[in-house]
């Protein structure tokens, strides 16, 4: 087997993985710490980052992984992290011209999810209130963030309405909270029911603002509920949350299928990875329990065969569904033995099942080896081995 000829050739490559925050390369950014080539082909490679909690770390693992990977003769790549020092960082802030680096707003986020579809009306709103209440709870704890700028509903579906958040010491935004998730919309700094309109550099500061001044804390989920459509929005997010999952929402019709295709389409061409698909307005169930197929049957199943991931749950229609949507409370607190509660718990515990684990790392022991005692006359003639229980 052919080996890399040399750590310049490694260094070359990894010219193509950027820093999403900073938009420039690592290799440029001076961030690549070490190289080493080991036997068979096994490359590790040390990143320097700006935090220790740095919120696009994985993007660092997987775009480093996929570039050293790509090169003749390497069988396998690891990638470690070490963190700039103060003289470090000061030698970047002067080669970048800038009074800070990113401290990494959303470093305690543990999993952003995007909740999307491409078109408006299948209820992403509605499903991105109640799933957040059931991952809250099954012990998560969990952030919202509304950002359908035009079309913002989760405040009145957490009965927030207009209410101002709070600012901390520190200048950042505080969310508010109700049932035990963390809520922020554009909804809070406007007059209820107020229209926006804005284009789309306006956009794009907003958000950036939501990410990066609003201290969200220690989060085990955040939930973004996207706009529809495949525009700036969504192309925002992916610049600023490289290291986000992607939700598909969609009915069962074949319509609203092929749009939600699209959607996933523009996550594919943005880097963000799918997590999988929910299909919601799965049929009406009638209090009495009956069931109609008012959409169709089999869109959420054959979009996520054709896209290889998890159908994570069939959501049906019911009324109760729609009235807690306008209430404030979200269904899945208020009923969770309703037929649509029942399925975004379900799809809930899907999510916290793909949900990657942090393994604790144990404390290593040192052992110090102690030479056996010298058997006894007695011992020494007993018999070798164990007593093996009789019947």
């Amino acid at each position: 087997m052919s080996h890399v000829t040399s750590r310049d050739e490694i260094h070359k490559a990894l010219e193509v993985v950027i820093d999403p925050e900073l938009h420039r390369s690592i290799v440029e950014l001076d961030m690549v710490r070490s190289i080493d080539i080991g036997e068979n082909g096994v490359v590790d490679v040390t990143v320097s980052l700006t935090t220790p909690g740095c919120p696009i770390k994985g993007h660092f693992q997987t775009a480093v992984a996929e570039a050293v990977s790509a090169l003749e003769g390497v069988t396998h790549v690891n990638v470690y992290f070490d963190v700039l020092d103060d003289t470090q960082k000061a030698a970047l802030q002067q080669k970048l011209g800038r009074a800070s680096l990113p401290d990494g707003a959303l470093a305690q986020v543990a999993n952003v999810l995007c909740i999307g579809s491409g078109k408006g009306g299948v209820g992403k709103s509605t499903l991105t209130a109640n799933l957040a209440a059931a991952l809250a709870g099954e012990g998560m704890r969990v952030g919202v963030l509304d950002a359908d700028v035009w079309g913002y509903s989760i405040p009145r579906m957490y009965g927030l309405g207009s209410t101002r958040p709070p600012v901390s010491a520190e200048r950042k935004i505080l969310p508010l909270e109700a049932r035990g998730v963390k809520v922020m919309s554009i909804g809070f700094f406007l007059e209820e029911d107020a229209a926006v309109v804005w284009r789309g550099p306006m956009l794009h500061k907003a958000l950036t603002q939501f990410l990066q001044d609003v201290d969200w804390g220690v989060l085990d989920y955040l939930l973004i509920d996207l706009p529809p459509g495949t525009g700036d929005v969504s192309m925002t997010l992916a610049q600023l949350l490289p290291q986000a999952q992607f939700v598909i929402v969609t009915t069962p019709q074949p319509t609203a299928q092929r749009v939600a295709r699209r959607a996933a389409e523009m996550a594919h061409k943005v880097s963000l990875e799918i997590s999988g698909v929910i299909e919601n307005m799965s049929g009406f169930t009638t209090p009495s329990g009956e069931r109609y197929a008012i959409f169709g049957e089999g869109g959420g199943r054959e979009l996520a065969d054709e896209l290889d991931v998890p159908l994570l749950g069939k959501v049906p229609l019911t009324m109760p569904l729609r009235e807690h949507a306008d209430s404030g409370v979200p269904l899945v607190i208020d009923d969770p033995d309703d037929p649509a509660s029942q399925a975004i718990h379900q799809a809930a515990r899907g999510l916290i099942a793909m949900a990657p684990l942090t393994l604790p790392i144990l404390p290593l022991v040192q052992v110090t080896p102690v030479a056996p005692a010298a058997p006894t006359p007695a011992e020494s003639r007993k018999p070798a081995g164990m007593s093996l229980p009789m019947a």
